[in-house]
């Protein structure tokens, strides 16, 4: 039987990469976004979180097989919503959608987190988004906006560590895992990468060993390995799919 799929930030970037691929074996994808979705919902707010679980619930009532929890965005103008999507609206996805797939005889999860989890962020509002204060951690996040995507990665990559070896999660056979992109050619990244400025600063934060950046596609390559992996034993995991990055900039850890 084909397997069931649940996709957030279905509608473009990796996301949609990840939804064409998995469609293309046969797979059934449920996509989450704002628009042009087959769900509609906005995962910044407990509305429309609350409504994609009642919503899959419906179009999957026997359960679902692997969730992709990839709806986030990067905007330095708009920090309390960087916070409340990336993170609040992840782990709400995954949370949420826990208990279906653990219907599943191989379920599997992972979130899209991001090299950007080094960079400076707020570790006020990192705290505060573990303790699962919404409200304070969107609230102390207009303090240093310019760093809340690196401080919402910080937060959820620190949540899955943390989460995946749970008794609901590990426990129950259900395999949680990250993803950390480095620059991916996406919507999101392209006007930044029209910039020869932010280019260089890029160039900077984000070196890497190979020649260009990468392209959604590659991404969702490692991403339909991890929904789908046979093994019982890889959890807890960011694996860091960025040119290069991490090991350049982190090369005494082992």
């Amino acid at each position: 039987m084909s397997r069931i799929t649940v996709i957030t930030g279905a509608a473009s970037g990796i996301g949609a990469a990840t939804v064409e691929r998995l469609r293309q074996t046969g797979q059934r994808v449920i996509g989450v976004d704002l628009r042009n979705a087959d769900i509609e919902a906005d995962l910044g707010n407990a509305a429309g979180r609350a409504h994609m679980v009642a919503e899959v619930a419906r179009l999957a009532p026997d359960g679902i097989d692997a969730v992709l929890a990839g709806a986030g965005i990067s905007r330095g103008d708009m920090p309390r919503e960087t916070i409340a999507i990336n993170y609040f609206g992840a782990v709400a996805t995954l949370e949420g959608l826990r208990p279906m797939m653990a219907k599943s005889a191989r379920p599997r999860a992972v979130a899209i987190c991001s090299t950007a989890a080094f960079l400076p962020s707020s570790k006020t509002v990192v705290d505060l988004c573990l303790a699962g204060d919404e409200a304070g951690a969107l609230d102390a996040m207009t303090a240093d906006p310019q760093s809340a995507y690196s401080t919402s990665k910080n937060a959820l990559s620190r949540w899955l560590r943390c989460t995946a070896t749970q008794a609901e999660w590990a426990g129950a056979g259900i395999l949680l895992n990250g993803i950390g992109p480095g620059v991916v050619t996406t919507p999101m990244t392209a006007p930044l990468l029209e910039q020869p400025d932010m280019v260089k600063l890029i160039g900077q934060s984000n070196p890497i060993a190979v020649r260009d950046y990468a392209g959604p596609g590659e991404i969702a390559e490692l991403i339909d390995f991890l929904l789908g992996m046979e093994n019982h034993y890889l959890l807890g995991q960011i694996i860091f799919i960025d040119g290069g990055s991490d090991a350049i900039l982190r090369p005494e850890l082992i």
